[in-house]
């Protein structure tokens, strides 16, 4: 079985396209899937939407996207995990070249990222400079879209919930430990509303922000606005 886990917070303008994305590529594989929706204390209609497509609603109230992926994966009954933001679309090329990269040895992997809509030109030469570096040059993998096996995650025990952002690249680097980790070249389709919604300066100031002040950073939500702020864009479909 497939498990497609989705960690959501006050997502009720995107969870639907999601699921439907979701529907469509598992109807693509051979193997049956569930789709598991962990609420994190949602003050808006996600919980609903989700369990009106037949997802299997998890609610926690931790407000940490590490947490709630680890809850998802306790829940999952497949062999498979795949974990998507609720903001992210995937299709059925997806799922096949990730099962197809599972069955032949790869711990887990990844895809390369676009973003949907109007993408200033300043967000659209960073996304392409981070892209090279950080899945052509450092191979590592997008939170908004990763897989890997139950057996493989419980042997590197899921997501390190020391870190409220950034978990992704140590997630990475712990499978990577125990064997091949693949980036997909087919690219998934995620929100770019945080390149719409910020002044460039903020957005740079924060994200740099991060990275320059390394691990230490992202141990608490207090300076993490551009993750944790629960800004949403209005019209959002």
């Amino acid at each position: 079985m497939i498990s497609f886990i989705i960690p959501a917070y006050n997502e009720e303008a995107e969870l639907a396209g999601t699921l439907a994305a979701i529907q469509a590529a598992a109807s693509c594989a051979v193997q049956p899937y569930e789709v598991i929706v962990v609420d994190d204390a949602s003050t808006d209609a996600t919980p609903e939407i989700a369990a009106r497509a037949g997802a299997k609603v998890v609610s926690i109230n931790r407000r940490q996207i590490a947490a709630a992926r680890n809850a998802g994966g306790r829940a999952a009954q497949g062999e498979y995990l795949f974990f998507i933001d609720a903001d992210t679309r995937i299709d059925g090329t997806h799922v096949r070249e990730a099962i197809a990269a599972l069955e032949a040895g790869d711990t887990g992997g990844s895809a390369r990222v676009t973003l949907d809509g109007f993408v200033p030109i300043w967000g659209q030469i960073l996304l392409r400079a981070f892209c090279s570096l950080y899945f052509g040059g450092l191979n590592l993998g997008a939170g908004a879209f990763l897989f890997t096996t139950r057996r493989n995650f419980n042997a590197i025990g899921g997501f390190d919930e020391q870190y409220f952002a950034g978990e992704e690249v140590y997630f990475s680097f712990a499978l990577r430990k125990l064997g091949r980790f693949k980036v997909l070249r087919e690219p998934i389709l995620t929100s770019g509303r945080k390149l719409r919604m910020y002044p460039a300066k903020q957005f740079l100031r924060n994200f740099f922000g991060v990275i320059i002040a390394g691990p230490r950073a992202v141990r608490s939500r207090a300076k993490l606005r551009l993750w944790y702020d629960g800004k949403r864009e209005r019209g959002a479909t």
